[in-house]
């Protein structure tokens, strides 16, 4: 990728040596990471529509915009061995990790059959080797630390996973957490998804320097990288690359991922402290869209085929809402069921 301005700052890209990642995944795995993107769109669409119909309660922070971060890194590094946790910002990584739209969408409802049966909502997702959204702003990181720790001193295969994002790096957490691993030698990948604004305040008015890994890591003796988080190719080439030196240094790593996001912090938030040009310009960066014209380039894709897909993943999440909406209400003393210390 190279050198790169956005948002005034410049960027060096991290750019693959190897093959890229559509010499490295082949047509059938680059379809199923651009299926996983659209569902987790129009599953955030649908479920944003929900909300203001009554149907969803509780808070509601869309990825929209971020989709090519997560799916390529967990294409490039794979659900097995590893740990991975994210903010509240989960839809996408609990779906990709193995949580269904149906028990996702029953879950935003606050049904039984929903992924925490009814408990956690749109933040609290989860699923098998993920561990959790987590609702505290840079108070997940302990958590993915401790993840490390425990794959390096029970000798186990694997490595942490954790995403933040760029408002949560200001948090004496996030601080604590980075000395510790790299003190220990922990094998964690510390994501940072830059999406330039942390609830209603710029970055650039948050963060005394950027790129924020690029500037930080040093201080803790780490390595940094930074990749173009609208451009799935890119974060694949990044991801694949990072996760091998993990798994061979034990050593962590800050990656910053550079992205834009399209709806306010939460459904809450209409945005409106953002220029409307610049949300336009954003926008123009789609990762979808620019993943859809790649694969069209490399004559992967047809238009017309594109368009059946879209429309799969359109019914896939229309019938998990039916499912949502069929599903029944948890009786109260399901509230003592499943508790670690009742």
């Amino acid at each position: 990728m190279g050198k790169k301005t956005v948002h005034h700052v410049k960027y060096d890209f991290f750019k693959a040596k190897g093959p890229d990642a559509f010499q490295a995944l082949g047509k059938d795995a680059l379809l199923v990471a651009l299926r996983e993107m659209l569902l987790i769109r129009h599953f955030e669409l649908r479920a944003e529509s929900a909300y203001q119909q009554g149907l969803v309660g509780g808070f509601f922070h869309a990825y929209m915009g971020q989709e090519a971060i997560q799916t390529a890194a967990v294409q490039a590094m794979g659900k097995d061995h590893n740990w991975w946790i994210t903010t509240y910002r989960c839809h996408a990584l609990a779906y990709l990790m193995g949580a269904t739209p149906n028990e996702m969408m029953a879950e935003l409802y606050g049904k039984a059959t929903g992924n925490a049966m009814g408990r956690g909502g749109s933040m609290h997702l989860y699923a098998d080797r993920m561990l959790g959204g987590f609702g505290i702003v840079g108070g997940h990181l302990p958590i993915a630390t401790g993840a490390a720790f425990s794959l390096k001193y029970q000798k186990q295969e694997g490595v942490a996973v954790c995403f933040l994002g760029d408002g949560a790096f200001v948090q004496g957490a996030v601080h604590e957490s980075l000395n510790l691993a790299s003190l220990w030698n922990l094998p964690c990948i510390y994501v940072i998804e830059n999406n330039q604004w942390g609830m209603g305040t710029a970055v650039n008015r948050a963060l005394c320097v950027q790129p924020i890994a690029e500037h930080f890591a040093p201080a803790y003796g780490m390595k940094s990288y930074t990749l173009d988080g609208m451009d799935f190719g890119s974060c694949y080439e990044g991801f694949a690359h990072i996760h091998g030196e993990v798994k061979k240094t034990g050593r962590p790593v800050l990656v910053e991922a550079v992205t834009e996001r399209f709806r306010g912090h939460s459904i809450s938030d209409p945005a409106l402290y953002r220029l409307k040009e610049e949300l336009e310009d954003a926008k123009r960066r789609d990762p979808i869209h620019l993943f859809k014209e790649k694969l069209k380039e490399k004559k992967l894709l047809t238009d017309q085929e594109f368009e059946v897909m879209d429309k799969e993943q359109k019914e896939r999440v229309l019938a998990a809402m039916k499912f949502a909406e069929e599903s029944p209400i948890p009786g109260a003393l399901t509230l003592e069921e499943d508790v670690f210390a009742p």
